[in-house]
């Protein structure tokens, strides 16, 4: 069975940084290439850009709980909330990556 998560593309936990802004701020998210490849899907199935997508989520979050003390970690929870409530089926080849 770790043979499944052990063996998986190390690109897939690799880490890239984007910069983008933050209901006007710039700053810049470091996240691992599998979550950003849901946000960009979670932001596609919302009809906006990632970017786009994220500032909402941020100034929601602001809106209803204040500052959050890790944003990082509220993305990487939206990812997997997203997966929890059945994200649009992706082709196989796209899922395995």
């Amino acid at each position: 069975m770790c043979h499944v998560f052990a063996g998986q593309d190390p690109e897939r936990y690799a880490c890239r940084t984007r910069r983008l802004r933050l209901n006007g701020q710039s700053t810049s998210i470091r996240l691992e290439n599998s979550f950003w490849a849901i946000l960009d899907e979670l932001a596609a199935s919302e009809g906006m850009s990632t970017p786009c997508f994220i500032s909402k989520l941020h100034a929601e979050v602001l809106e209803l709980r204040g500052e959050p003390s890790n944003f990082t970690s509220l993305l990487r929870c939206a990812c997997l909330k997203f997966l929890e409530l059945g994200a649009p089926q992706r082709p196989a080849a796209v899922a395995a990556e």
